[in-house]
């Protein structure tokens, strides 16, 4: 890109061409990003790997178009998954109209139908969901979330009922020799709309109204005052978000082959958006791609290790909000600050002594946990519990007091890192604001 300036004298007119280069590390990180996508799945071969990364990818797109509302918007939304799934049951109808020879679309443009599902609902919905903001906005989504869901019981034609809606995703003929039945193949497609949305929606960022939806946000009186209308912003922001979800939808529909209304259109799903877009981190940018992974690893890996696990990211979420309520990227953005300005190396030894203080924590939490779980879910399995390999017995009071004090332990131990981790912190940052004034006034 250049710029131009032109000087004009009484006797000649100069003209001056300055260049403005490519911003190299943008251009790093979105090349690391798709070298990532590329390079996954020849690095994690097993059917489990492929199946939870094929989920991360459209799971990305749906947690950054719903912090399309939350992160830039502040629009808290519970009926998010309203878009989602309505884009999958529009997405997979699509398919088996296909499979049976009616409308022809390829299988690599089932996602587009999702996405435009996703965007008709949302025109037709939002225009009196943003009406409002705030709190009345999130109360009105989540209203229009479980209508929409008990909806879905009273049309088993469309909604498929209980049993949901099935289809097969080899039809019509190969697209340059692909018919995405391996699923290496669906991977690869998913991994293609991921990046291509992810930098849209990124690119929206910078538009005229994403600048103005930040504006809306941040001060809605201010901006009603230069002459635009709130709602407006709201509710072009939210079809916006509405498509991207249907992508999203699409994508689920072709990796599952089958869309079940309970599982997709209920408020719990919309919570679990909400939940790990908050944890990713919604102020940034990258942060729900954080939080799309966390789900991933939440509903797979932990699930099948603790019948607990939506407890211990419910606690999770409790400290997040309390001690990093911008999320983990606003935890990584604050440590690179710090970096930045060469006084991370303080804080090597306290980030290693707070980790050492959160196993016992963490162990003895989670022994207590997982004992009263067993006695209330399998106390006809007998007392003892398998615990990580060691055997408990739960009709014992040493097992209850031992979990106990390794929980005590810990959380003394890490009050004491806390401490001394928050005053070192402390200083930093006084540092780096006197670093920062003294470079303003050179």
């Amino acid at each position: 890109m250049t710029s131009t300036t032109t000087t004009t004298t009484a006797t000649t007119t100069t003209q001056y061409y300055r260049f403005k280069p490519w911003n190299i590390g943008r251009f790093l990180i979105w090349s690391l990003f798709a070298i990532v996508l590329i390079v996954s799945p020849m690095l994690f071969k097993s059917s489990l790997a492929l199946t939870m990364l094929s989920q991360m990818g459209y799971l990305i797109i749906i947690c950054l178009s719903y912090n399309i509302l939350l992160g830039q918007g502040g629009m808290l939304s519970f009926g998010h998954a309203v878009y989602v799934g309505l884009g999958s049951f529009l997405a997979i109808h699509a398919m088996n109209m296909g499979e049976k020879g009616g409308l022809q679309i390829p299988l690599v443009a089932i996602p587009l139908v999702g996405g435009l599902a996703g965007m008709f609902f949302a025109i037709l919905l939002g225009f009196v969901t943003t009406k409002k903001s705030g709190t009345t906005f999130a109360m009105i989504t989540l209203g229009i979330g479980e209508l929409v869901a008990s909806m879905a019981l009273m049309f088993p034609s469309f909604f498929g009922g209980e049993g949901g809606i099935t289809t097969n995703r080899v039809y019509g003929p190969s697209f340059f020799g692909f018919n995405f039945g391996p699923q290496i193949q669906v991977y690869y497609l998913i991994a293609a709309y991921c990046f291509v949305c992810t930098a849209l929606m990124y690119a929206f960022t910078g538009t005229p109204l994403g600048r103005m939806l930040n504006a809306v946000r941040d001060n809605p009186e201010r901006v009603e005052f230069i002459g635009y209308n709130t709602q407006r912003v709201r509710y072009f922001a939210f079809i916006i978000a509405g498509f991207f979800a249907g992508i999203g939808g699409g994508l689920a529909s072709i990796n599952f082959e089958i869309v079940n209304a309970a599982d997709s259109l209920s408020a719990i799903r919309s919570g679990g958006y909400l939940l790990f877009t908050f944890l990713g981190g919604a102020v940034f940018f990258f942060g729900p791609i954080i939080g799309a992974v966390l789900l991933v690893f939440a509903s797979i890996l932990l699930s099948e290790l603790s019948k607990a696990w939506q407890l211990y990211f419910g606690l999770v979420f409790v400290f997040m909000v309390m001690f990093a309520p911008g999320g983990i990227a606003s935890l990584v953005m604050m440590n690179l600050r710090v970096a930045r300005f060469g006084k991370f190396g303080r804080f090597w030894l306290l980030y290693v002594a707070l980790a050492v203080a959160l196993v016992p924590v963490v162990v003895g939490a989670a022994a207590l946990i997982e004992m009263i779980y067993h006695i209330q879910l399998n106390a006809a399995l007998g007392p003892n519990l398998n615990y990580f390999g060691v055997a408990i017995d739960t009709s014992s009071a040493a097992s209850w007091l031992g979990a106990a004090a390794i929980l005590a332990v810990g959380l003394a131990a890490l009050e004491v890192a806390r401490r001394r981790f928050v005053r070192v912190w402390g200083q930093a940052q006084e540092e780096i604001e006197a670093e920062i004034k003294r470079r303003e006034a050179a």
